[in-house]
């Protein structure tokens, strides 16, 4: 039984690239003027719709794919030595950049809004300035891309003790877990949103989206789940799932859509509170849309990267090395790139695509440039 399931490496590597897209279209964007590393001139009111449709799927794909290699982990190494290759491969990168990347990230936000550079102490993620706007990055830091790290160290933990508690060992079949991951999230949803408790908790640790937080750790399971069923045996056809998790899509992403854009003008225009039926119906035709769409998408591309793109190839392996360290400083390359096409006369559609693909060719380049230098020194060279 092997462990290494090639198309989910490749998978996670391409949804490395789609992150940086998702952040590469905020530069263009109004909604995050006072928070993001650069902001041109040059608007695109569309890229909103696909920032929209960006963040359903690719964190929840991620946290899957995690949770698929998690079991095969502690089986090698033990509870032990599967934490503390956790903590060395995770919180130890995650310590270093919120030490270095969050104060370089604040000092590309300062300097692109011609903004003088303030007190060293006010660089770090667990600064807040006292009586001030805390929407504008400067007066409050947050660990904002990084805030993945620790939330999967955070499952990884909680998958051990789960584990030494057996409450792992249930016989549950994948239709089982993925009906619990919609109905348990669901349920989760609907609560935090009764609650008035949605949005991000943000800490010196911990930085997570209340509403997702509970999801996120589901589909983690039900990626431990899957490897479990050893899914992957078989080449999938184009039979009643994937027909289904197409038509679930379609439905999913339309109420999605409408719900979500109505919420969110209910949000920003004071006073507005129109609903399709009502507050709370509306709320649970977004949760449960949203819940739907986020498991169509996860099918559709674990079907799709299976059938054509289950293989190893020379580039591949070396993005594929090279893709968690991507995403770790991808957001500052980001910032220094935009800050070079903050001024261009070009079609934002230029721009935006240049940024996100100039931003994840530097950043792999950096990153093997690092390698090489690395296996200079250390002739035995890192493992992988």
């Amino acid at each position: 039984m092997t462990s290494r399931v090639y198309f989910l490496d490749n998978l996670r590597t391409f949804l490395i690239f789609l992150v940086i897209v998702y952040h590469a279209g905020f530069v263009f964007q109004n909604s995050m003027a006072g928070n993001w590393i650069v902001v041109d001139s040059a608007k695109a009111d569309w890229l909103g719709l696909v920032g929209l449709y960006l963040d359903l799927f690719v964190m929840f794909i991620l946290f899957f794919i995690s949770g698929y290699f998690a079991p095969v982990s502690l089986q090698k190494k033990g509870s032990g030595g599967f934490l503390i290759s956790k903590l060395k491969r995770i919180m130890l990168p995650w310590a270093i950049a919120v030490l270095t990347l969050i104060p370089a990230y604040k000092a590309i936000f300062l300097y692109s809004r011609g903004l003088p550079q303030e007190a060293w102490y006010s660089y770090f993620h667990f600064y807040q300035r006292a009586g001030a706007d805390p929407g504008f990055f400067a007066n409050d830091p947050s660990q904002h891309w990084l805030w993945f790290l620790p939330v999967l160290f955070l499952f990884q933990v909680l998958y051990v003790v789960l584990a030494k508690l057996k409450l792992l060992s249930f016989d549950l079949s994948m239709r089982t877990g993925v009906l619990l991951t919609f109905v348990v999230g669901l349920g989760y949803g609907m609560l935090i949103s009764t609650l008035k408790l949605s949005g991000w908790s943000l800490t010196a640790l911990l930085d997570f989206q209340r509403e997702r937080l509970l999801t996120y750790f589901l589909v983690f399971l039900l990626g431990s789940l899957s490897y479990k069923h050893q899914v992957f045996q078989t080449r999938p056809g184009f039979g009643k799932l994937f027909i289904g998790a197409n038509v679930g899509l379609t439905i999913g992403l339309g109420v999605y859509t409408a719900v979500a854009l109505n919420l969110f003008f209910n949000l920003i225009e004071p006073g507005r509170n129109y609903f399709f039926v009502s507050q709370t119906v509306d709320r649970l035709a977004y949760h449960a849309s949203m819940l739907l769409s986020m498991l169509s998408f996860l099918y559709i591309f674990l079907h799709g990267f299976q059938r054509s793109l289950d293989r190893r190839s020379p580039l591949w392996d070396r993005l594929n090395a090279n893709s968690y360290y991507v995403y770790v400083i991808h957001m500052v390359v980001l910032g220094v790139v935009a800050l070079a096409l903050v001024n261009l006369p070009w079609p934002v559609f230029v721009k935006y695509l240049l940024l996100g693909i100039v931003t994840f060719v530097l950043c792999n380049l950096l990153i093997s440039a690092q390698r090489s230098i690395f296996q200079k020194i250390f002739p035995a060279g890192p493992r992988e």
